[in-house]
């Protein structure tokens, strides 16, 4: 559902992401791991259609998100780090904002609606403004937009910031459950935890490239750790610092040049 091709992204004299090759099959949920300024949230950003590749492809669900950017979208739930909201409607008026954009059916529009926000815990808040939600309400809110149009592929970037426990926990049934009824999640987390407990493959990507990529079992083999995925991460990105050869791509299993 997810695939790159030598996708790179340069800004200036600095190369933010350089010949990323990721190939995310329907219902896999993949984290995408790496340090501050790695290129995690650059590459999403050029899945989603929201920076221009400086060269290679991205393609969701097999339309190219530059040549066929609407197609493209349509099947994308998207969840930014940092995600803008518009204060001055309530949540019921926000979420038939975002049904409007994907030009869901009116008939049973505000059914999906009400179901969406009894699901996130929001029913009672449903007409009061966004302004009054809480950190952990908008973050729910957001995620119930991304959801309303049942997309194939969920991109996130950060679900876990500032979440409370039953949230998280909510969210991160929400993923595997979606997973489980086919759709592509791809993840990008610091949260090494929420990683190794829900993602079937993970990528590490250091300084742009993709350094590592495969189950926990595969990573641990790899780097020689045989421990938690954060012992398996700051070993590989140790010897990133070495000058490690670099993965060449992401395929349905673990990639490692000979």
């Amino acid at each position: 559902m997810i695939k790159t091709e030598q996708l790179t992204k340069v800004f200036g004299d600095k190369t933010a992401v350089k010949n990323l090759n990721l190939e995310i099959p329907a219902g896999e949920l993949f984290a995408f791991i790496g340090p501050n300024g790695a290129g995690k949230s650059t590459t999403i950003k050029m899945l989603v259609g929201l920076l221009r590749p400086t060269r290679g492809e991205a393609l969701v669900g097999g339309y190219s998100i530059q040549d066929n950017p609407v197609e493209a979208k349509n099947l994308i739930g998207y969840i930014p780090d940092f995600p803008y909201l518009y204060e001055k409607l309530t949540g019921r008026e926000f979420m038939r904002f975002i049904s409007r954009i994907y030009d869901l059916p009116l008939s049973g529009m505000d059914s999906s609606i009400n179901y969406y926000l009894d699901f996130f815990g929001l029913g009672k808040l449903s007409n009061n403004l966004i302004k009054n939600y809480s950190h952990g309400y908008r973050q729910r809110l957001v995620f119930a937009s991304a959801l309303i149009h049942d997309p194939k592929v969920l991109i996130i970037d950060e679900p876990m910031v500032g979440l409370d426990p039953r949230t998280s926990r909510l969210i991160k049934d929400i993923l595997k459950e979606r997973c489980r009824e086919g759709a592509t999640v791809f993840m990008s987390t610091h949260t090494l935890a929420v990683a190794e407990e829900i993602a079937d493959r993970v990528g590490i990507i250091h300084e742009g490239e993709l350094i590592a990529c495969g189950t926990l079992a595969e990573l641990r083999e790899e780097s020689g750790v045989d421990g938690r995925l954060e012992e398996v991460f700051l070993r590989v990105t140790e010897e990133k610092e070495l000058k490690v050869p670099k993965v060449e791509s992401c395929r349905l299993r673990l990639a490692y040049p000979a």
